[in-house]
């Protein structure tokens, strides 16, 4: 689904060509070109953390309010921070799924208040991408095609099928996890968002529009920081064997998505990100409660 035609109703505004319509903000085109250009040159050229990269991050791939307008022409360089986002939106669920079940109401309640309570912290943007790349690599029969399914504003029939396995599966896991480990959410949300990077810098873009093209390409550096800082969360929050097996088996189910990605549309979108992230957290969360069961 393209992001853009799914929000027009909502930001009651026709898309410019030179805008990308995000979850709730514009990102502007790199005036130099830099992020596809240079960097295929000099991968840590202009990639220096900022510290507003952060509310760049957050604009993107969450609905939470901000105090100040980010910088968005830094678009590729602030996905470094995208783990933050995660970490973020992992406690706002750990947060309130333990307060309902400090008031004394039911696992399972508590369990689905704290995935509906992520799902709302991101905007369900990657429920978005999970749903129209199952439409798309399994309802279409060429590049073309596949490509055209997953920018339908419509859902199909493999899209509704991952969404609800998708939902079933975070559900049941986190209800496990809250009452057992609760911080462990809080690690595997942030580490969810790390392959979205790592595919953002390997993986080329099939396409010349678009919300992952528009943000453009990662820098090594950028790739690096993300991934230190998803592992550091699972290795602190969920303990260094058990963080670094989770990690593995996280890694493991985000390679074989790009692979399918990579056999079916030549490369990444954003619809592929947003895929990345929901089977990424379903295998973490999977492989910690088996390993702390």
């Amino acid at each position: 689904m393209n992001i853009c035609l799914a929000l027009k109703n909502r930001h009651g505004t026709p898309k410019d060509e030179n805008i990308a319509c995000g979850p709730c903000y514009p990102i502007e085109k790199p005036k130099d070109n830099r992020n596809f250009v240079d960097m295929a040159h000099n991968p840590f050229q202009g990639s220096v953390p900022k510290l507003g990269d952060i509310g760049v991050a957050f604009a993107l791939l969450s609905r939470l309010p901000l105090p100040v307008k980010p910088d968005y022409t830094r678009g590729a360089e602030a996905a470094w921070a995208y783990p933050i986002v995660g970490a973020v939106i992992g406690a706002i669920g750990m947060g309130l799924g333990g307060a309902a079940l400090g008031m004394g109401l039911p696992l399972p309640v508590a369990g689905l208040i704290a995935l509906g309570a992520m799902i709302m912290a991101s905007g369900a943007l990657h429920e978005d991408g999970l749903a129209d790349v199952a439409d798309g690599f399994w309802g279409g029969w060429t590049v073309e095609q596949r490509l055209t399914i997953m920018k339908d504003s419509h859902v199909g029939v493999y899209g509704v099928v991952a969404l609800i396995l998708s939902l079933l599966l975070r559900a049941s896991l986190i209800m496990t996890l809250i009452a057992q480990t609760p911080l462990a959410l809080i690690a595997i949300a942030a580490l969810s968002r790390v392959p979205m990077v790592a595919i953002m810098r390997y993986m080329p873009n099939p396409r010349s529009d678009g919300l992952s093209h528009k943000v453009g390409q990662t820098s090594i550096l950028s790739t690096w920081i993300a991934a230190a800082i998803g592992l550091a969360l699972c290795a602190t929050l969920i303990g260094p064997l058990e963080g670094l097996a989770v990690v593995l088996i996280a890694g493991i189910a985000a390679f074989c998505l790009a692979a399918i990605a990579q056999a079916k549309i030549g490369g990444q979108t954003g619809d592929v990100l947003g895929a990345s992230q929901q089977i990424t957290e379903i295998a973490a969360l999977a492989a910690c409660v088996a390993l702390l069961a």
